[in-house]
């Protein structure tokens, strides 16, 4: 993904929720098999659904796991994001998970023309910088070969730094973390992104230097919309 761009989360595991989000007008939809309720059913039956004028779908994997980003590029998403990287040798794995010998240790094994579709040949490999284990090897990690991207979750990362969101999101001092993670990411040319989950949000993230921001959660939309109708309604917490 060049320039900047808007993306949305898919939480709820529902394809069809998923496709609404993909044809909005946004940039690109992640489907998140962390903490949302996409399992392999779900991603099988999201991919499967994908239609000429989708945005670009991106997966985060629950972890680590090379059978599970092979699945993710296997049914056909573009890239995959690997949460909680700390180490240069997590780093490795999840680059040779992604990518196909001689770059990496991808097997072959598409599912995607199996309805007709087009299985990712070269997928991109982002990892998380969520931890300050991570913080603090940060030029190691991304200088790591087969790292195409570095992602944020801001909730994670403020969690972990013992300090409050709206402070790590405001905090536009040289060293700020937010403001080295992309700055570094920025020095090795690598993508830069970030949950938002709001607009607002978002801002302050494309002003640490966040290239590719998840500004909606299909979870958060449907809620601004049940309270566009029948009104008030407490919105969930971080969507």
């Amino acid at each position: 993904m060049a320039g900047s761009t808007r993306g949305g989360w898919a939480v709820l595991g529902s394809p069809e929720v998923a496709s609404a989000l993909a044809t909005s007008g946004l940039d690109w939809v992640c489907l998140d098999a962390q903490h949302g309720l996409f399992d392999r059913a779900a991603l099988h039956a999201t991919l499967r659904s994908r239609r000429p004028g989708w945005a670009d779908v991106l997966v985060r994997v629950s972890a680590l796991d090379e059978a599970a980003i092979g699945f993710a590029l296997d049914a056909g998403a573009s890239t995959v994001i690997v949460p909680m990287v700390e180490t240069r040798e997590q780093a490795e794995r999840a680059a040779r998970a992604v990518h196909y010998p001689p770059r990496g240790a991808r097997s072959w094994g598409p599912v995607a023309p199996l309805w007709g579709a087009t299985a990712t040949a070269a997928g991109r490999c982002w990892i998380m910088v969520e931890t300050p284990a991570a913080l603090a090897r940060l030029d190691e990690l991304l200088s790591t070969p087969g790292v195409d991207g570095v992602f944020v979750g801001p909730f994670d990362l403020a969690l972990a730094l013992g300090v409050e969101l709206d402070e790590l999101l405001a905090d536009r001092h040289d060293d700020a973390p937010l403001a080295r993670i992309a700055r570094v990411a920025h020095d090795h040319a690598l993508a830069v992104g970030a949950f938002a989950g709001t607009p607002a949000r978002g801002e302050l993230l494309r002003a640490a230097g966040f290239d590719h921001v998840a500004i909606a959660t299909d979870a958060g939309l449907l809620d601004a919309g049940i309270r566009s109708v029948v009104g008030s309604r407490a919105p969930r917490q971080g969507y």
